[in-house]
């Protein structure tokens, strides 16, 4: 009883995300283990459950009690009494009983009515209500409802071929309010006169219904169709164009090549028919225009009719039976409207019988419904509880308590739909305000809430516990504060001057940025600032021409011995004379998309240059570079063009990244040192260099330009994921490919989160994730049906290892319904199993795998560290995401 307490206080009182119920629920595990150590049912663990509380709370009651009968607060809250009154074997009885949750078949009815009216009445009605009669039977009568009344639904039965329990899944409706009034002893007499009633009123119902089903299904063989149909078609036969041929005969008839058909008779059939021939108007050799020549034409001729016909059939026989079929027609279409309208009138007639005043004065408001998922053995409970404070439901998971509305909790709760349904529910009396309002300060008047409702002892265990939980988040914070500090530290330790330049180190990020002039040392690791230190060490005493401006007056230096001139072309940009040592020049680095922009830009700006010297220069570069990269960041390019990947720049301005993180960036790209490979770009280099000098540290807040430069670097990250994890899936190598899109998906949610053009196509990503677990699923599920030990074990794992933990990522997130059908598929895949024959030891395995899998938790529990990530150069990667992207554009995802 003490932990329960404490256990309730904290769940009203605690800052923690969630309470830890484990005390409480070792000491009720020990209490209530049965004989066999079989896991208690909901209805056996919720009967222990308030027997033990009322035991409790009677002792405690006994104790307090001052010569007064003690209260025991869980008798007067959740048990109510009913009087049996029946006849058995010819004797009246009376009995009162008590009760406390109140058991209902559902199997056979459709909803909570009907169940209540079946438990309602047992045996023979009518010998309740005869003198002279020896037959059995009583019915129930409610005398006294508890506050608190709950039905348990009996969604459970035997299965004697199989010898073991099975599930029933049958829809049963339950309503929001619930009118009890038709079950209390006090109204009994008017509710026998109602029930007399629609007994009545259900026997015509049937009899309407058998009479409506002779004309809906009509006919005397195994096929039944509707009478108006077939009124309908017998009138359309009569009513078709008259066929004097036999359509056998026509078809083998060998006509002479010369001979002529008449488009109506044929000789054949005039002879056949005899003197009745003479009724048929004749036809004039002038009319024989259409010549059929069935074996050398293969269409069928345009007189013959595509359906069956009469073969010969007056005007006044047509019209006396299109006259008698259309009346009949009419007549059945009135009956059957006016069966259908009676109908409709007694199930109104019988929905309605208790509706009146008399009859709605005992309301239940739903407040509760226990839900289960699985098979009879195996599952997951979860339950939908409603907040009178706020007016809506709260779905309760585990740690998980979300919003809910009455439309998922119907589709949870009312059954008939995947594997879960209601086991247990729960209703307060709508009348009994006590139940659901708030709490007052006697001497204040003031609402109490929270810790405020609790007493005393629990309202300081909470605080207490409170404390222990802000002193874990000190410890926590203090302890990433000092893994931050440490990071800091070794990232500050200068490194040591390269004589040459480093080659690219894999893993580091390439695309050209440089959150700080002290930190440029860092950056000497971009594509581009590769190829152009080689171009520097090889040409720094040179003078060499300058790239952009081939066709100066200038004459480029000779090269020494061991150099040689190399031509370039860049995409975009043009073919340019670079001079190397042998066998030292690396293209792909010339090929990174800001480096090309650079350099274009600069030798757009030659003549301002030339004309107005380097500042005027810089300016039209800069102008002509960010005037480009605004106009890239404005298209809606197709996704395998993706300009982001290409430049930062553009990825910043799509999302609205402050002007001067804008501008610092594009300074920094223009001030690279390594631009200094011939005059014109060093001195427009410099002049960056000098712009860059005069923002003061108050101008830009270079914490915040990291910030932005490692969400670029995330998003380069997430595009790697997805474009590994993608190529992993077109391989069909589902495992390795769900670990990278379970990362892209993550990494990919919270940069959307920022905003809408912060990541990828969550829906893509989202689409192939699914995939990846529907197949290595039904892969795990073919394992385990082997029956071979070592694949068994195999499929449990690949289940296990794989897919349980993935399934929280697909149920978060109670919106992507296509994930939740999913996830319903897989679990249903495997809930199959329960009801075949299958070895002992799979049997075991089965069982218990099942919880795992059933578990409803949306707990993301931890995964291994991310795979690793190949080292790409951005030329490199916009390709690969760019030819993976087009072939899934050729390829249909089919429901995406």
């Amino acid at each position: 009883m003490r932990e329960l307490r404490y256990l309730f206080a904290l769940l009203v009182g605690s800052k923690r995300k969630y309470v830890d119920p484990s005390r409480a629920v070792e000491i009720l595990k020990d209490a209530f283990k049965s004989n066999d150590s079989q896991q208690q049912d909901v209805s056996e663990f919720t009967h222990k459950l308030l027997d033990w509380l009322e035991d409790a709370f009677q002792i405690k009651a006994e104790e307090e009690r001052d010569g007064e009968k003690p209260k025991n607060p869980m008798v007067e809250l959740f048990y109510g009494r009913f009087l049996a009154v029946g006849v058995l074997e010819g004797k009246k009885f009376e009995n009162t009983e008590m009760f406390g949750q109140y058991p209902l078949q559902v199997n056979g009815f459709k909803d909570l009515h009907e169940c209540l009216e079946a438990a309602m009445i047992e045996g023979e009605i009518e010998s309740l209500h005869s003198e002279n009669s020896a037959k059995s039977g009583q019915e129930h009568w409610f005398t006294e409802l508890p506050p608190v009344l709950t039905f348990e639904l009996s969604r459970f039965e035997f299965n004697q071929a199989l010898g073991r329990p099975e599930k029933i899944h049958n829809k049963l409706e339950f309503p929001p309010i619930l009118y009890l009034d038709r079950y209390m002893h006090k109204n009994r007499e008017i509710t026998r006169i109602k029930r007399d009633e629609i007994k009545r009123l259900k026997e015509y119902l049937t009899v309407l219904q058998q009479r409506l089903e002779r004309y809906l299904s009509y006919g005397s063989g195994p096929k039944r169709f509707p009478l108006v149909d077939v009124l309908q078609y017998a009138l359309e036969f009569a009513s078709s164009k008259p066929v004097c041929t036999s359509p056998v005969d026509d078809l083998g008839a060998s006509a002479p090549a010369s001979s002529t058909l008449p488009a109506q008779t044929s000789p054949s059939t005039t002879e056949q028919q005899g003197p009745s021939s003479s009724d048929v108007p004749s036809t004039s050799p002038v009319q024989r225009s259409v010549i059929h020549k069935p074996f050398t034409q293969s269409r069928i001729p345009p007189d013959l009719p595509m359906h069956p016909a009469p073969r010969h059939i007056t005007e006044e026989e047509l019209s006396v039976l299109e006259g008698c079929l259309h009346r009949w027609r009419t007549e059945v279409e009135n009956d059957t409207r006016d069966l259908q309208e009676s109908i409709s009138r007694i199930h109104r007639t019988i929905e309605l019988m208790y509706s009146d005043k008399t009859m709605v004065q005992v309301p239940y408001r739903l407040h509760a419904v226990l839900v289960h998922e699985g098979q009879a053995n195996a599952g997951h409970y979860w339950a939908y509880i409603y907040d009178h404070h706020q007016n809506r439901w709260m779905k309760y998971n585990d740690i998980s308590v979300t919003k809910s509305t009455w439309e998922e909790l119907e589709r949870d709760s009312f059954g008939g739909y995947r594997n879960a349904s209601a086991y247990c529910l729960m209703y307060i009396n709508d009348k009994e305000q006590y139940l659901i309002q708030e709490e007052f300060n006697k001497e204040t008047g003031q609402i109490l809430v929270g810790m405020d409702t609790l007493p005393s002892d629990l309202r300081d265990y909470v605080k207490e516990d409170n404390k222990r939980f802000e002193k874990e988040l000190e410890e926590w914070d203090a302890e990433l504060a000092q893994k931050a500090q440490q990071e800091k530290l070794l990232s500050q330790i200068p490194r040591a001057p390269a004589p040459s330049p480093a080659p690219v180190q894999a893993g580091e990020p390439e695309y050209l940025e440089q959150p700080s002039r002290t930190d440029i040392s860092k950056h000497l690791k971009e594509d581009s600032v590769q190829a152009i230190n080689k171009a520097l060490a090889e040409q720094e005493d040179r003078a060499p021409e300058a790239i952009m401006d081939t066709s100066s007056d200038n004459a480029p230096a000779q090269p020494a011995p061991n150099q040689r001139v190399v031509e370039v072309a860049i995409p975009d940009v043009g073919t340019f004379v670079i001079e190397s040592e042998e066998g030292g020049y690396d293209d792909e680095v010339m090929l990174t998309p800001n480096m090309q922009g650079i350099i274009m830009a600069i030798g757009k700006a030659r003549n301002v240059y030339d004309r107005c010297g380097p500042e005027a220069g810089f300016f039209k570069a800069i102008k002509l570079e960010y005037t480009r990269l605004l106009k890239l960041a404005q298209e809606d390019p197709p996704p395998e063009c993706d300009y982001r990947l290409r430049h930062a720049i553009v990825y910043f301005i799509q999302n609205q990244a402050p002007k001067k993180i804008i501008e610092r960036t594009l300074l920094e790209q223009f001030g690279d040192h390594n631009l200094s490979f011939d005059e014109r770009c060093r001195n427009i280099m410099k002049v960056a260099q000098a712009k860059l000098e005069m923002i003061k540290p108050d101008e830009v807040n270079m914490e915040e330009y990291e910030r932005w430069h490692q969400d670029y670097r995330n998003f380069r990250e997430t595009t790697m994921f997805l474009m590994v994890g993608l190529e992993f899936f077109q391989k069909k190598s589902y495992m390795e490919a769900l670990l990278y899109l379970i990362y892209a998906y993550q990494n990919n949610k919270e940069l959307l989160s920022k905003g809408p053009y912060r990541g990828h196509d969550e829906e893509l990503i989202s689409h192939y994730r699914r995939e990846c677990l529907l197949k290595l699923n039904e892969h795990a599920a073919a394992l385990f049906e082997s029956g071979d030990d070592q694949e068994v074990n195999n499929g449990l794992i690949i289940m296990n290892e794989l897919i349980v933990p993935c399934l929280p990522l697909l149920l978060v997130d109670e919106m992507e319904e296509k994930d939740i059908v999913a996830v319903e598929d897989m679990r249903n895949r495997w809930c199959s199993y329960l009801g075949q024959e299958m070895e002992p030891n799979l049997q075991e395995k089965l069982t218990d795998f099942l919880p795992k899998l059933l578990d409803c938790s949306t707990e993301i529990k931890g995964f291994n560290d991310p795979p690793k990530l190949p080292s790409y150069s951005t030329h490199e990667l916009c390709e690969r995401y760019a030819r993976i992207m087009l072939s899934l554009s050729r390829t249909p995802a089919d429901g995406r």
